[in-house]
């Protein structure tokens, strides 16, 4: 995974392009490189035919350049990082902060890029890939770009993310979270996701530790007797909450812009510090703590699932329970 993206919504599911990948996407580039440099070759040479000498070369070395320098660079410029081969393999370019790359970045690699490939056929981007452990090469060093894959299986689109424990939803909505690091919560997410991998001690022990770290930054304190990894869920259900609403308003504001009707805003909620008197304190859940919600993910909305054959856990007695006959209502979404 990539740690450089800007919120929890969008962080956690960016992916570094693997070695492999990155490198049957420049053998099409190249190829696509050379068919357009022998056309521009022909043409040029073409003026041989009512020019002297010196237009002629200067002509087949502007079609040199353009085809070597200008076609990387302009395309991930155009296209926002992607070129030919990028697009067929599911691959594009950034810059090391998540945001779009930029003219200046796409000639850095570009010029890079005739050093590395043209000159010494690859070699020193292989070994600054290898070496790397972003995998990125000298024009992505120069440059300060990285190369991530778009496309992403469909096991990792619909994996195990966090989702808002009811008992903490009333906790969630009134906590301060300006301090909670994109690392963190990338920590904490990928805890969630491996979380029934682990082993029962490994799980707790973590768990605390990561719980630690984040209570630390955020405000109210939780409620007492809180599993870890559900006051986690829903730190991490709430972050990604606020990040789509300010994506959605956003949107509604540059729809109105341009005087078209504004769909999907969210509305404004209300600010903690407006509310009249204490935030209402949940009643206290009797016994031992429930676990995090679980329920079939539809499509478009993972779920933190367990697996079918859990075995030893905090929730072995609820999860490997019989469920007792009956109806039971429809599960509401989870948030």
């Amino acid at each position: 995974m990539a740690d450089l993206v800007t919120g929890e919504a969008v962080a956690l599911d960016i992916r570094v392009a693997r070695l492999a990948s990155r490198g049957c996407a420049i053998l099409l580039d190249l190829l696509c490189q050379v068919i357009l440099l022998m056309v521009l070759v022909y043409v040029t040479a073409m003026t041989s035919l009512v020019a002297d000498d010196a237009w002629t070369t200067g002509l087949t070395l502007i079609a040199f350049v353009a085809a070597v320098v200008g076609y990387p660079c302009l395309w991930e410029t155009l296209t926002r990082g992607r070129t030919p081969g990028k697009m067929a393999l599911g691959l594009r370019v950034v810059g090391d902060d998540g945001g779009p790359v930029r003219f200046r970045q796409a000639l850095v690699r570009a010029l890079a890029g005739f050093i590395e490939f043209w000159t010494f056929y690859g070699s020193p981007a292989l070994i600054t890939s290898l070496c790397n452990r972003r995998g990125k090469r000298l024009g992505d060093v120069f440059a300060g770009t990285i190369v991530i894959q778009e496309r992403v299986p469909v096991s990792v689109l619909y994996g195990p993310v966090a989702v808002m424990p009811p008992q903490l939803a009333w906790w969630a909505r009134t906590l301060e979270l300006s301090l909670v690091s994109d690392e963190l919560a990338m920590t904490a997410r990928q805890y969630l996701s491996r979380f029934w991998e682990l082993l029962p001690e490994v799980r707790d022990s973590l768990g605390h530790r990561i719980a630690s770290q984040v209570v630390a930054v955020v405000s109210p304190p939780p409620p007492p007797g809180v599993r870890p990894e559900i006051l986690l869920s829903a730190v991490l259900a709430e972050r990604r909450h606020r990040e789509e609403r300010r994506l959605a308003e956003r949107r509604a504001r540059r729809m109105r812009r341009f005087g078209l009707p504004a769909w999907g805003a969210a509305p404004a909620p209300v600010p903690a510090m407006a509310m009249a008197g204490p935030a209402p304190a949940g009643p206290p859940r009797p016994g031992p703590p429930a676990p995090p919600p679980f329920s079939t993910p539809g499509p478009g909305q993972p779920q933190f699932l367990p697996p079918s054959d859990y075995g030893a856990g905090p929730y072995q007695n609820v999860l490997n329970a019989p469920r007792p006959p009956g109806p039971y209502p429809p599960q509401g979404p989870p948030y």
